[in-house]
This record gives C-alpha cells, structure tokens and sequence, in this order.
C-alpha cells in the first residue's frame, strides 16, 4: 500500500490524518489533528518566475484543519515566511492556495476556488466552487462568494460577492448563524446602505470615513474601507 511522501523538515502535530499519495514538504508544519487527503500538497514552489528555489519558506496549517484530495498550497516567497492556514479550515477537493496567502480560522474553499498569491481572507469567509481570486485582494470576514465569481478587487467583511467584482448584499443568514444580534445587523444594513446605496457621491473609502457605526460589527465593516489596497467590490450598475 503507498504511504503519503514526507520530505525531511516537514513536520506534524498530533493525531494527523495523511492519506496515501499525500505530500508534505519541506518548510510544511501542520497542527494537531489536521486531514491531509490523496494527491494533495503541501509546501510546493511558489508559481513565481522571480522565486529561488534555494529560499527557506514554508506553509503553516492551523489545528483541525481539512485538505481534501487534489489541493495544493504554495510555500511563501520570502526567506522564513510562511503561507497561512487557520484552524478548522476546510479546503475541499482541487482547490488552491497561492503563496503568501494567508486564511483566517473556520475558511471555507468549496471544489475548485483558486487563491492567487498574497490573498488574505478573513476569518468564517466561504469561498464557492470554481471562484477565482486575483493576487494581492483582502476578502473580508464572514462573506461569501458565490460559485464561478471573479474577484479582482477587496471584498468588505459580512457581504455576499455575486459575478465579477459585484456586491450582492450582506450575507445576513451566516451573520444569523454566527450569533450577531438584531442591533448589531441593523447597524451593519446602515453601514452598508452608506456605502452601497447611497448616492452621495464618492468613493467607497470616502463615503466610509463619514460614517459611525454603533456597534463593534460596524466598525469593522467600516474600518476595511480605511485600507484602500486593490479598490472595492461595486454595487450593481
């Protein structure tokens, strides 16, 4: 029977589950409990025609974290730096995570989702089957992004993406599911309505440093604006 390929200088924590045909290399460090599935890996070279092979990096994967079969997570670019995954992750077949890309606990990657390098995403995000995210773009805690979206620009916390670079609304039932109370999504539908709905006119990030929000789930929708990166995801047109 094959075992899973662990190359020197790769290392695990407890309870690890490695497939047959599983790979870690080198610079790899998995937590406890983490599922590493057939044919996957992890730790391979950057896609970066700049890269040195000779670089030591690597990839951390958070405790309780699941990699189905088919997925592939880069090493980091940079000497000691590490692409991140959090805690209870599930990245399901075939999907792909970039260098230097860093992903918050509870991240979901349906089959398919494709993360360019240097991608951040937020914690309890969900990111749809065949979804592409273009390198360098901040996807915001707790949105979701719907299947075959392309995303070129940063995606706001608490939203639902919808096609190419377009916001489709906040993404109330996972807000709901995640215990935020009745003020705190009022205050989040105000937040949003200024920066979506208004027709003030302006940019996102200037629209957004008139606003107050009222409560903790506000402001951070409010302060993503605060970093103006890539530029932001639109309103219907």
């Amino acid at each position: 029977m094959s075992e899973a390929l662990i190359e020197p200088g790769a290392t695990f924590g407890a309870d690890c589950n490695l497939a047959p045909f599983a790979v870690l290399k080198a610079g790899a460090v998995l937590g406890d409990g983490v599922t590493v599935d057939h044919f996957t890996v992890v730790g391979g070279l950057p896609q970066d025609l700049k890269f040195d092979p000779a670089t030591k990096s690597g990839v951390r994967i958070g405790a309780g974290s699941v990699l189905r079969e088919g997925v592939t997570v880069h090493r980091a670019t940079r000497e000691g730096a590490f692409t991140e995954i959090g805690k209870n992750c599930l990245l399901m077949a075939n999907s792909h995570v970039g260098h230097d890309s860093v992903l918050g606990d509870n991240v979901i990657m349906a089959n398919g989702a494709l993360l360019g390098g240097h991608v951040h995403v937020g914690k309890n995000a969900f990111i749809s089957g065949n979804a592409v995210i273009h390198q360098h773009v901040r996807v915001g805690e707790g949105c979701i992004i719907s299947g075959g979206s392309r995303v070129g620009l940063d995606v706001p916390p608490f939203v639902i993406v919808d096609g190419k670079n377009t916001v489709g609304g906040l993404n109330l039932v996972g807000l709901r599911r995640r215990g935020h109370t009745a003020e705190e999504i009022a205050d989040l539908k105000n937040c949003y309505r200024a920066i979506y709905m208004s027709e003030v006119k302006g940019s996102a990030a200037d629209k957004a440093a008139t606003v107050e929000p009222k409560t903790a789930t506000g402001k951070i929708f409010i302060d993503f604006f605060a970093d103006r990166g890539r530029g932001f995801i639109h309103a219907r047109r």
